[in-house]
């Protein structure tokens, strides 16, 4: 008898353990992407000037092409 409450007290507590950290990493992952946000086409537009590059629509749109391909893979 004893020994199904402490096997019934494990399985609760994994399962409690599980579903906190489940919870606390999907809270720090929003915040992480809240304060550092995916490159979008302004910031490559500016990368782009900073290192002496003329962008143009089409140079950009097909780096963030290649950029969302590399994600997905």
């Amino acid at each position: 008898m004893g020994t199904l409450w402490v096997v019934l007290i494990a399985i609760l507590a994994l399962i409690a353990g599980i579903a906190l950290g489940f919870f606390i990493a999907r809270k720090y992952m929003m915040n992480y992407l809240k304060k550092n946000p995916p490159i979008n086409e302004q910031m490559l537009r500016t990368m782009m000037m900073q290192m002496g590059q003329k962008p143009s629509q089409k140079k950009i749109k097909q780096m963030m092409r290649a950029m969302n391909n590399q994600a997905d893979k």
